[in-house]
């Protein structure tokens, strides 16, 4: 059992650590642009290379939660978040640039969802499937609280001064990681009976199948959301809306996000994750679908908003909780980073393939894009329901 204010700490921790830096491009990026002299490729080139690099240490900070437990590990990351944010706001060299970002990817993969799961699933086992959803209530706000706060305090100081007040948002998580207890769920679990701890994956085959499904869907679903998360403003602005109006649009994506994980909250021990991913993955086509109207109606702009939003806040959670029901949950933080590695890879291409696709083919090229990828997250999630759900 995990206590509730072990929850709500991880909850706003979340949130914080998102906001400074996975939304960070997206709510400076035009900005940094202008500023710095540099190409749109090249300075969100700096954010693919934040997600690179978090591919890369990702298996080794799986197995850093699984041996030392969330507190130590992902108070480390709040304080390279902090120095990756200072870098930024402080740096005028391209090195300096690039270097800051490197070490808000490692700081990303030892702060966000992933990690938080991680160190869930070694407190409390496959029972850590409700604190996953909760502790993604206040997480899928971080778009929401700081692309306007970040747009204020850059009216007022500028972009770096905003990402320097970041740095100071990201210091401010070390007392909620240092709450995080350090302890496993072997000791609490030690009498459940074996079968209860059985993964639906059993066999090897299964395990191969289970995991190359999952991988695609967690891939091609961070593809979409570092896409979405680097652009949707740029795009909307792209279709014809006005600035100030698509900052605020782009905003109810969180809002989605977040009433989509709160019913997952409160209905969703009656639907099984395998079902709930398919639904999530439903939604994804009917957003961008959405979108592609967004020019012409600001009722579209805003539905392609929530329901992305929507889409996407359920399958973050899906992502956390599928592996406690496919795999052994007591290897989780390790083999799932393995598994999230395409998932990163994707990810970090997905801003610079985006840039290159709008530049090319236009706002409406990067929504086809999106479209299909939403396809194919769709047709994988149905796969997997179809050849595990009966177990």
């Amino acid at each position: 059992m995990i206590a509730r204010r072990t929850v709500l700490w991880l909850g706003l921790a979340q949130l914080v650590s998102w906001g400074v830096t996975y939304y960070l491009i997206g709510g400076f990026g035009d900005a940094m642009t202008a500023d710095l002299g540099w190409s749109r490729g090249v300075v969100f080139g700096g954010f693919s290379a934040a997600l690179l690099t978090m591919a890369l240490v990702s298996p080794v900070a799986g197995r850093w939660i699984d041996r030392h437990g969330g507190r130590r590990v992902m108070t480390a990351g709040s304080l390279l978040n902090a120095a990756g944010c200072a870098g930024l706001a402080l740096g005028h060299s391209l090195v300096s640039y690039y270097a800051a970002w490197i070490a808000l990817g490692v700081a990303m993969r030892l702060t966000l969802y992933d990690a938080a799961f991680a160190a869930l699933a070694r407190i409390a086992g496959a029972g850590a499937r409700r604190a996953m959803a909760q502790i993604t209530l206040l997480g899928g706000l971080a778009s929401t609280v700081f692309w306007p706060l970040g747009h204020w305090i850059a009216q007022l100081v500028g972009w770096r001064g905003a990402v320097l007040a970041y740095a100071g948002f990201a210091l401010a998580t070390i007392p909620l990681h240092l709450a995080i207890p350090d302890a496993r769920h072997e000791t609490a679990t030690a009498a459940a009976p074996a079968a209860a701890l059985r993964p639906l994956a059993a066999s090897r085959a299964d395990r191969i199948i289970a995991s190359a499904l999952y991988a695609a869907i967690a891939a091609l679903a961070s593809f979409l959301n570092a896409g979405m998360s680097s652009h949707m403003i740029g795009i909307l602005t792209g279709l014809g809306v006005a600035v100030a109006t698509a900052v605020w649009i782009a905003t109810l994506r969180g809002v989605g996000q977040s009433a989509a994980r709160l019913s997952e909250v409160v209905f969703g021990r009656r639907i099984d994750p395998l079902s709930l991913n398919v639904l999530a993955a439903a939604l994804l086509p009917l957003s961008f679908v959405a979108g592609l109207f967004s020019g012409r109606s600001a009722a579209a702009a805003a539905g392609f908003a929530l329901v992305y939003g929507a889409a996407n806040g359920i399958l973050t959670i899906t992502r956390g909780t599928l592996p406690l029901v496919l795999f052994d949950p007591r290897i989780y933080g390790a083999f799932v980073g393995k598994l999230l590695i395409a998932s990163f890879v994707l990810s970090a291409a997905g801003p610079v393939i985006y840039a290159s696709v709008i530049l090319h083919l236009g706002d409406d090229g990067a929504l086809v894009l999106s479209l299909v990828a939403a396809g194919l997250v769709l047709a994988a999630a149905l796969l997997l329901r179809l050849r595990f759900h009966r177990r």
